[in-house]
């Protein structure tokens, strides 16, 4: 009687966004021992392995926007059939604008685990280093290529109130960051990060309009975008409606102490006007 394999498993594995040195500790070991490697590039693979000394044990197959409708069945298949598969893209951890999504969905759907080797991202490195708000923030990836549909993804971005990060490619930056201007205003705040962790890292901070004049003779290498959220309309100190914001953040999970604090970061209001709000009181200041 023949004994079914036991399932075997999907590794994303995140790969440096520029210096080797940031290459996780057990990237080489899952490389080095995997039975696939799906790469994005398998050029840039083979560069890779040779800046880690390791030479792959398992086959290696390429993976990237236009195959992968095509060879996510057999990738599945293999996993079905009890292989250790990772993932690599160029740079940063698979599925994040990158292919990966579609394994992703597909292994999970046939009972497969779905594990990472967490490593380099582009979007948090940029956040971290951006001088804008971090707390909350979301990922756009990147604008459409055509002005008019790029204008109107920003339009809808507009009253965005969390930190938004964009990826853009250099030859588009400069017609990016103008839509930006145009579209959030040119006072908004914002930072281009151009080659992370590279030997000619840069990045540049200051309102949209400068970044524009900035850009204007093109830009070279890897670009993230970080962009400042819309700031919130006046509120009114209107007791009732600073109560009903503090209600608001507590029902989201936060204490009563960390809700007041929201809302005073939120609205400009008076500390001890939300205070004696929250807390039913009159403030007589």
């Amino acid at each position: 009687m023949t004994t079914a394999a036991a399932p075997g498993k999907l590794v994303l594995a995140a790969t440096p966004i520029g210096h080797i040195g940031d290459a996780p500790p057990r990237l080489a070991e899952v490389l080095s021992t995997a039975d696939v490697i799906a790469a994005e590039d398998t050029r840039r693979l083979r560069r890779l392995l040779g800046d880690l000394g390791i030479k792959p044990t398992g086959s290696v197959v390429s993976y990237f926007e236009g195959n992968e409708v095509a060879r996510t069945p057999d990738l599945v298949a293999a996993l079905v059939g009890g292989a250790q598969v990772v993932l690599v893209t160029d740079a940063g951890m698979p599925s994040v604008s990158d292919p990966g999504y579609r394994l992703v969905a597909a292994a999970v759907e046939a009972g497969i685990r779905v594990t990472a080797v967490p490593g380099p991202s582009a979007v948090l490195t940029a956040l971290a280093v951006s001088g804008l708000p971090v707390d909350r923030f979301s990922f756009e990836g990147f604008l459409p290529r055509k002005a008019g549909e790029r204008q109107r993804a920003i339009a809808a971005l507009a009253e965005e109130p969390r930190t938004m990060v964009f990826f853009e490619a250099p030859h588009r930056t400069h017609a990016a960051l103008e839509a930006m201007a145009l579209g959030f205003g040119g006072t908004r705040d914002a930072a281009v990060c151009r080659e992370l962790t590279k030997t000619h890292e840069e990045v540049r901070r200051g309102p949209l309009d400068d970044l524009v004049t900035w850009a204007r003779d093109g830009v070279r290498g890897e670009v993230t975008i970080v962009v400042a959220g819309a700031s919130p309309p006046p509120v009114p100190d209107d007791p009732g409606n600073l109560a009903a914001l503090v209600a608001a953040e507590e029902a989201a999970g936060l204490t009563r102490k960390d809700a007041i604090a929201a809302v005073v970061r939120r609205t400009g209001a008076a500390k001890r006007a939300v205070y004696a709000a929250a807390h039913g009181l009159v403030d007589r200041s």
